[in-house]
């Protein structure tokens, strides 16, 4: 029978500003480890440590634009466009332009902070 997730759990953001994240699925909200489902929203001037995660993230930008830092290079996503990270590359995360910006990410397994692997400070 399908589930209904009837609220998100806000979890607490990495970075130099609050950003409000609102997991959908995933191992905090609903147990799943399989994968995880969260909106983001993201100020302007925010930015996290960079991170090699060991899961593939799909990002889809719905309102401004997530700047992604990689070894190779920058990647600005803009709204109604996406981005795949795979596990074991380093990326950084921000949003530098006025107004921030919205996304949904989705991770494979789901999110976790023993997989992310943070740089340190």
């Amino acid at each position: 029978m399908p589930r209904l997730i009837e609220q998100p759990t806000v979890i607490t953001s990495a970075g130099n500003k609050p950003k409000r994240i609102e997991e959908f699925a995933g191992l905090v909200n609903t147990g799943q480890a399989e994968v995880s489902v969260a909106r983001m929203v993201s100020p302007s001037g925010w930015v996290e440590p960079g991170q090699t995660p060991r899961f593939r993230e799909v990002t889809l930008v719905l309102r401004g634009m997530l700047r992604v830092e990689h070894r190779e290079g920058v990647t600005e996503v803009r709204e109604g466009q996406a981005i795949v990270t795979e596990p074991g590359e380093w990326v950084r995360y921000s949003t530098p332009e006025d107004g921030g910006a919205e996304y949904v990410a989705v991770c494979t397994p789901a999110f976790s902070m023993d997989t992310v692997h943070r740089d340190a400070d």
